[in-house]
């Protein structure tokens, strides 16, 4: 699908009732082998909040419904490309549905503490953010945050 110099994306942030995020390790892209939540872009026909709920099931496996909105990412790669995505909150349907993954995008999906997952070697420079942010009423800007220079971000901003 041709996406123009405009991106929108969508992504899910899910906790079970043990404090365990659903994340995914992409096979592909910036964060690849990298624990990141599951996204992807918003297609022709779809709100933002159906896009991340299709993207959830599609990586994951897991039936999921949005809750609000956690946050937002704005980005400019290049100079050229604006690049954005809605963090949703989502809740999953059946904690108990099997995990299940397509095997040419996404290496591995899992469910990890996020205590753990905020430390964790290989896990995606937002993720931190979030945990850290997680209870704030407003979305607040955060201009020091750095994705990692592999995807070629020239501006970079995360509001949570």
């Amino acid at each position: 699908m041709k996406r123009g110099k405009v991106w929108l994306g969508a992504a899910g942030v899910i906790e079970n009732s043990k404090g365990e995020w659903l994340v995914v390790k992409k096979k592909y892209g910036g964060l690849k082998g990298m624990w990141s939540i599951p996204a992807g872009f918003v297609e022709e026909g779809e709100t933002a909040d159906q896009a991340a709920v299709r993207e959830v099931k599609e990586e994951t496996g897991i039936t999921a419904e949005v809750i609000k909105v956690a946050g937002f990412r704005s980005g400019v790669l290049k100079d050229t490309i604006s690049d954005n995505m809605i963090i949703f909150v989502m809740k999953a349907v059946n904690e108990e549905e099997i995990l299940q993954v397509p095997e040419e995008e996404i290496a591995e999906a899992a469910w990890i503490d996020k205590g753990e997952l905020r430390d964790h070697p290989d896990v995606s420079s937002m993720i931190p953010v979030m945990i850290d942010h997680e209870e704030a009423s407003t979305l607040e800007i955060n201009r020091h945050s750095n994705p990692g220079d592999q995807f070629g971000y020239t501006k970079y901003h995360l509001f949570f």
